[in-house]
């Protein structure tokens, strides 16, 4: 017998649209294939098998169809697949953070442009923010096999064509290099960086999540992820912390090209060198906003290198701030 669960995901923003149970009817209505991978669980409860990548991305494909307009959305076997309720909220600190040198208003429309580190073949933080605040993006990744998947996405959803564009980064060593050109602006850079240092460690860490969705698999010496994810999503040489290091120092070299850079640090251990970090590249002013992500928590860091004054007037078009 099926039973009615009202709990509410207080640890999601207040404007995330899935802090309350997902409602699989509305959901099954919109995605008809949802339904052959909801189940009632021992608790009485709808649910899918969270363990299962090919459920966990039909579930995607029917929230991003049902809350967003994204028809048709997929992504190639064995590639990262978000969790949407989470992907969301840090559009939404995003907008918030946005907000405190906007007079408290969010700014919305086409004018907000942001930059998406690593924006893998799901393409879901652009999707998620212009559909949300209708902002434009630009997407980047080393995986050309990403890159071509996002495209598709775009294709198949004609309102994202003038508001997405998607490039290919060449040197995998640099993050801002070869994207940002003397003539760009970005509001805001994000990115979701790889959490480990080694295939090892993520496997590691997969095995732990896959024990803990499903207390009864086997130990298996390569698991496989419910969300999925390639090498260069997962893991990378120095891990987060070499990773993040990498982009403050980058971000330095376009200190006056964007109002505010920011990323994802799963590991808390890892502040206290990332402070340290900023503080030798002078950052103006630097955040750390805590926000939950699926079972843990996580936080986003965010800094800039213009003054109050100049972040104030960085709406006005064609800004340009001289160090």
């Amino acid at each position: 017998m099926k039973a009615t669960d009202n709990s509410e995901k207080n640890n999601l923003h207040p404007r995330n649209l899935h802090r309350a149970r997902y409602d699989f009817k509305l959901l099954i209505s919109n995605c008809p294939e949802l339904k052959a991978h909801v189940a009632i669980n021992l608790h009485g409860i709808e649910t899918v098998d969270f363990s299962n990548p090919i459920s966990v991305k039909v579930l995607n494909k029917a929230l991003l169809q049902t809350y967003y307009d994204i028809q048709n959305w997929d992504i190639p076997r064995n590639y990262l697949c978000p969790p949407i309720p989470g992907r969301t909220d840090y559009i939404h600190y995003l907008a918030d953070l946005l907000a405190e040198t906007n007079n408290g208003i969010i700014p919305l429309g086409s004018d907000v442009l942001g930059l998406d580190v690593g924006t893998g073949s799901n393409c879901i933080y652009p999707i998620l923010g212009n559909a949300i605040y209708d902002w434009s993006f630009v997407g980047t990744d080393i995986d050309k096999k990403a890159i071509e998947n996002c495209s598709k996405i775009i294709e198949r959803n004609p309102k994202l064509i003038d508001a997405i564009s998607l490039q290919l980064q060449i040197e995998s060593r640099f993050i801002f290099k070869n994207i940002i050109t003397p003539e760009d602006r970005f509001t805001f850079t994000m990115c979701n960086p790889p959490f480990h240092a080694s295939a090892e460690e993520a496997n590691k860490s997969t095995s732990r999540k896959v024990s803990n969705l499903n207390p009864k698999e086997k130990k298996n010496s390569n698991p496989v992820l419910n969300f999925g994810g390639q090498k260069d999503e997962l893991w990378c040489s120095g891990g987060e912390i070499g990773f993040v290091t990498q982009m403050i120092y980058e971000s330095a070299k376009y200190a006056m090209q964007c109002q505010w850079f920011t990323t994802l640090v799963s590991k808390r251990e890892n502040l206290s060198s990332i402070y340290k970090t900023l503080n030798k590249v002078n950052a103006a002013s630097i955040k750390t906003i805590d926000m939950a992500q699926g079972q843990k928590t996580s936080r986003i860091v965010a800094w800039t290198f213009l003054s109050e004054a100049q972040q104030k007037a960085w709406k006005i078009q064609n800004v340009d701030f001289q160090q």
